[in-house]
C-alpha cells in the first residue's frame, strides 16, 4: 500500500497524487506498488536489500541515491512469535524520500501523529531518518514493557502449574528480546555513523535525544533479558526437582510393594516351606508382609522419601 505525505505548516498531510517534494511511505508491496517505485529509478539492489528481512542497519549509495536500513519493532497477532523485529529502508535522492516496510506497523502511524502534535518540521534528510529512529526506539520500550508484563502473568501461571505452552510461550519472548537487542544495537551504530557522515546536517539536540533514548532501550532490554534467563534457570531447576521427587516416591512404592511379593513368592514355591502346612499361615503371612511393608514405610517417611 502506497500513500503520499507532505509536510504543510508544520503537520504532516497526507496527499491523494505525488509531487517531487512529497513523502512516499509503503507498507507491504505489491506489483503496482513496484511499478511506481521502479518509475522513480530506484536501484533494484535496495528493493532486494529491504525486501531481505535479516538485513542489518546500514546505509549505501547507488545512482545518486542513499539508502538507510533500520529495524523497526513489529507485532503480529497471527506469527507464533507475537514480538520480532523487520527493516524499514528510507531511500533518498535529491527532494524525493521514499520508506518501504514490507510488514504493517504502528510506528510510521505514530510518527506522523507526533510530529503533527508537536508541529515538528524536518529540515533534511538526516534528521529525518533520526525522528525515525528516535520513533522506532518509543516502540521498542513500549513492547518491552508488554513483554516484561506478559512475562509476569506466565511466572504466576508457573508458580502454579508447570505447563509446557507457558514454558514455550517463554521461550518465544526471549527469543523477541534477543532481536530486540540485537536491532537497537545496529540502530545505535547506525546513528553514530550518521553523525560522523552528515555531522553538519544533523541537529545536536536531537541526535543527543536519540542516543539517550537508545541507551535506556539497551539498557531495558538487558535487564529484561537477564531477568528472563534467570526465570527460565529456576524453573528448569524446579521441573527438574519435581522429577527427581516423583521418581523417588515411584522407587518407594516399589521397595514397599516388593516386600509382600518377596513374601508370597517363597510360599509359591513347589517345596516345603516353614509354616505352610498351618491353618493359620494365609493370614499369619499376609499380617507379616503389611507389617514389614509398614515399617519401610514409616522409614522412608521418616527420611521423607514420601
Amino acid at each position: 500500500m502506497i500513500k503520499f505525505y507532505a509536510y504543510e505548516g508544520g503537520s504532516i498531510v497526507e496527499k491523494n497524487e505525488w509531487q517531487p517534494h512529497y513523502w512516499i511511505n509503503v507498507e507491504c508491496p505489491d506489483e503496482e506498488d513496484y511499478a511506481f517505485l521502479q518509475g522513480l529509478n530506484l536501484p533494484e539492489s535496495f528493493m532486494e536489500n529491504v525486501a531481505d528481512m535479516d538485513e542489518r542497519p546500514r546505509f549505501e549509495r547507488e545512482a545518486g541515491w542513499l539508502l538507510t536500513i533500520l529495524r523497526i519493532p513489529h507485532h503480529s497477532q497471527i506469527s507464533p512469535l507475537k514480538y520480532c523485529t523487520v527493516p524499514l529502508g528510507v531511500m533518498t535522492k535529491d527532494e524525493i524520500i521514499v520508506t518501504v516496510c514490507h510488514a504493517k506497523t504502528e510506528m510510521i502511524s505514530d510518527f506522523i501523529d507526533h510530529s503533527n502534535k508537536r508541529h515538528i518540521n524536518v529540515d533534511n534528510q538526516p534528521d529525518f531518518v533520526l525522528r525515525l529512529i528516535y520513533s522506532s526506539t518509543y516502540w521498542f520500550l513500549q513492547y518491552l514493557k508488554d513483554i516484561n508484563e506478559t512475562v509476569g502473568t506466565f511466572t504466576h501461571q508457573l508458580e502454579k502449574s508447570v505447563r509446557n505452552e507457558v514454558l514455550l510461550s517463554l521461550m518465544q519472548l526471549q527469543e523477541a528480546l534477543v532481536y530486540f537487542n540485537t536491532s537497537l544495537q545496529g540502530n545505535s551504530m547506525l546513528t553514530e555513523r550518521l553523525n560522523k557522515v552528515f555531522s553538519d546536517d544533523c541537529d545536536a539536540d536531537l541526535l543527543e535525544d536519540v542516543e539517550i533514548e537508545l541507551g535506556q532501550a539497551l539498557n531495558t532490554v538487558n535487564v529484561y533479558m537477564e531477568i528472563l534467563s534467570n526465570s527460565m534457570d529456576t524453573f528448569a531447576s524446579v521441573i527438574s526437582n519435581n522429577v527427581n521427587n516423583i521418581m523417588k516416591r515411584m522407587t518407594s512404592i516399589s521397595i514397599i510393594l516388593m516386600i509382600p511379593t518377596l513374601v508370597a513368592s517363597f510360599y509359591g514355591m513347589n517345596v516345603d516351606v516353614w509354616f505352610a502346612s498351618n491353618e493359620l499361615a494365609f493370614g499369619f503371612i499376609i499380617l507379616f508382609s503389611f507389617s514389614v511393608a509398614a515399617v519401610v514405610w514409616y522409614w522412608l517417611h521418616k527420611v521423607r522419601w514420601v
